[in-house]
This record gives structure tokens, C-alpha cells and sequence, in this order.
């Protein structure tokens, strides 16, 4: 009875865990952050005062980066705005939010939003005219949409563009990087190597021996020394026979 009761709470944990496993998996590609600022804040379209937030990337079909602002326990939309990929080469730990300086006591405008860990993090695309306004204000190129408002249909299709300081409207990719660099190859360089004289082979010459040839046999000296030998023999058995 016992074993029956475990078996029965493991089946419910494991299915507990099952049903939990969805809205964990939508937390980290939602990129859910609760932040509070301490001042007012501007947001394309918006003006935060200080409290907390929670930023939320939604999971749009149209290839947008859209991304939607709640209250505090996220209980209440506040503002949907879109964004662009920007692109960091070295990550943090933790959350990072950029913001354009504004002058006096105006909020500051936010910029972007990286989720710790992340390259890409998120550039916040203002109306055009008030982008026209921050670019010339801070110095620096803007993402802008030629509209104050977005509804659900215009956020997924109106252009992007980027406002430069001297209010001319450009592409986004030329002037925001929103990929990676692209590191051209290497190509070595061609090694030039000098050609290697080859030292003369030295030849040995070879004497070459000439053979004389013959021009006379040695018959004639062998028989002219069988006669010698025999007439000493001869004169020498005379001499002994006489001395006797």
C-alpha cells in the first residue's frame, strides 16, 4: 500500500513538472525583466515615471522584434514598441539598459536592453520626430518609424530606418550593427624565394692507360738461354773430367 502511495506522488510530481516545463522554456526566450528605475524614464511614445517594470520580448510571427512593457506583477500592459537587433561583442552577467542623455530635467530616453548573457540585446525605435530630435540632441544615429502610434497590423509591417544627427534618413544595417563583424580571411601573403644556384658538378677525370703494343716475342731470348745453359753444362762436365 505504501509503494502504491510513492508511485501515486512521483506520477504527480513528474506531471507537475511537465506542466511547469512550457512557461519556464517562455521565460527565457521571452527574456523577462523586472527592473525599477529611480527616476522617470522616456520610452518610444511613453514617459515612465519611476517605479518598476517588467520588459517582456514577444514571440512575434512577423520577424519583429517587438517588445511589450508591463507593470510591476506584469499584470497590466503599459506600452508595445518595436525594436532592433544591436549587436555587442563582449557579454555581462546581468541586465544592462543604455540610455540617450537628454538635456535638464528631461527623463532620460532608453536606448536599449541586453538580458544577461546575451550578444544581442534590443534598440528601441522611436516615432520619427521625436528620433529626429534625440539624434541631433545626443549625437548619435536613432531607429525611427514614421508614426506615433502603433497598432497591432502597422508594428508588424511599417519600414525602419535610421535618423542621423544631420537629420538624413538612412538604412539601418549601414550605420547600427545588428550582426556579428565579419572577419574578412587572411590571405597570406605570396613568400618569394630565391632561386638556389646549383654548384658545377665536379668531375674526377679517369687516366685512361694506353697499352703498348707488342713488338717483339721472348721465344728467341728463352732458346738463346737453353743453349747457354746446356754449353755451360757441357764445359763444366769437360772441366771436371780434366781436374780428375
Amino acid at each position: 500500500m505504501k509503494t502504491a502511495k510513492v508511485l501515486i506522488c512521483l506520477l504527480a510530481l513528474t506531471l507537475f513538472g511537465v506542466i511547469l516545463l512550457p512557461s519556464a522554456q517562455a521565460d527565457v526566450s521571452s527574456k523577462k525583466t523586472v527592473v525599477t528605475f529611480s527616476q522617470a524614464i522616456e520610452v518610444p511614445g511613453k514617459i515612465l515615471p519611476a517605479g518598476t517594470y517588467t520588459f517582456l520580448l514577444l514571440d512575434s510571427p512577423s520577424d519583429r522584434n517587438i517588445v511589450e512593457i508591463f507593470n510591476a506583477d506584469g499584470s497590466q500592459i503599459i506600452v508595445t514598441t518595436l525594436t532592433i537587433a544591436d549587436y555587442r561583442l563582449h557579454t555581462t552577467g546581468k541586465t544592462v539598459m543604455t540610455f540617450n542623455e537628454t538635456p535638464g530635467d528631461s527623463p532620460e530616453a532608453l536606448r536599449a536592453w541586453f538580458a544577461p548573457g546575451d550578444n544581442y540585446g534590443q534598440e528601441f525605435v522611436y516615432p520619427k520626430v521625436r528620433a529626429i530630435q534625440l539624434a541631433k540632441i545626443t549625437n548619435v544615429v536613432v531607429p525611427a518609424v514614421a508614426a506615433d502610434t502603433l497598432d497591432d497590423n502597422t508594428i508588424k509591417t511599417i519600414p525602419i530606418v535610421a535618423v542621423t544627427p544631420d537629420q538624413q534618413e538612412v538604412e539601418v544595417t549601414s550605420v547600427i550593427q545588428t550582426s556579428p563583424p565579419v572577419v574578412a580571411p587572411v590571405t597570406p601573403a605570396p613568400v618569394e624565394v630565391a632561386p638556389v644556384a646549383e654548384a658545377p658538378t665536379a668531375v674526377t677525370p679517369v687516366a685512361e692507360t694506353t697499352e703498348l703494343p707488342q713488338t717483339a716475342s721472348f721465344l728467341p731470348l728463352i732458346a738463346l738461354l737453353g743453349a747457354l745453359s746446356i754449353g755451360l753444362a757441357i764445359g763444366l762436365k769437360l772441366f771436371l773430367k780434366l781436374a780428375s
